[in-house]
């Protein structure tokens, strides 16, 4: 029995060295899947209008504050009635621009979180496949020291099955 104990705690550490570790780099997968460059395209898109939106209400306000401006001579009742539109006008646009911020923030979100579904679903096939016991991203920075020699780059693995070129 105390022979038996002692080959395997010789044995231990050496089991450690079989398990299979491997790496990879989102930084050079992500920018290149269509999936992530249609998600940009659409966030652009939807960015732009939103910035249109804001930049409408802004010229109509700034218009409408130069009018007021010129009106010099209007009775006390008028004049409170347009600084009260300004303040409308002023308090929409704020709205809408938080409106706005909050459903780019949304859109993003869901489009950038499909997007990391699938590459989370090629990693863990080609870590069960491979037989990894972990799999690291390494473009995060936040990994201290990977051994490339003891580790496996799985990049081009990833690459070809999320049909990047």
């Amino acid at each position: 029995m105390k022979k038996f104990l002692i080959i395997a705690l010789m044995m231990a550490p050496l089991s450690v060295f079989a398990q299979k570790f491997a790496h990879f780099n989102l930084a050079d997968i992500m920018p290149n899947m269509t999936e992530f460059k249609t998600a940009q395209a659409e966030l652009e898109t939807l960015g732009k209008q939103y910035e249109d939106d804001v930049k409408r209400l802004q010229e109509e306000l700034q218009k409408k504050m130069e009018d007021y401006q010129k009106a010099t001579d209007l009775p006390e009742n008028v004049r409170q009635r347009r600084e009260a539109e300004l303040q409308d006008l002023y308090n929409r646009m704020q709205q809408v621009s938080a409106d706005n911020s909050e459903q780019y923030q949304k859109a993003s979100a869901e489009k950038m979180q499909v997007v990391q579904q699938l590459v989370r679903d090629a990693i863990k096939k080609i870590g069960e496949e491979g037989g990894y016991v972990y799999v690291v991203d390494t473009s995060s920075g936040s990994i201290p020291f990977i051994n490339s020699a003891l580790s496996t780059d799985i990049t081009p693995e990833l690459k070809k099955a999320l049909k990047i070129q």
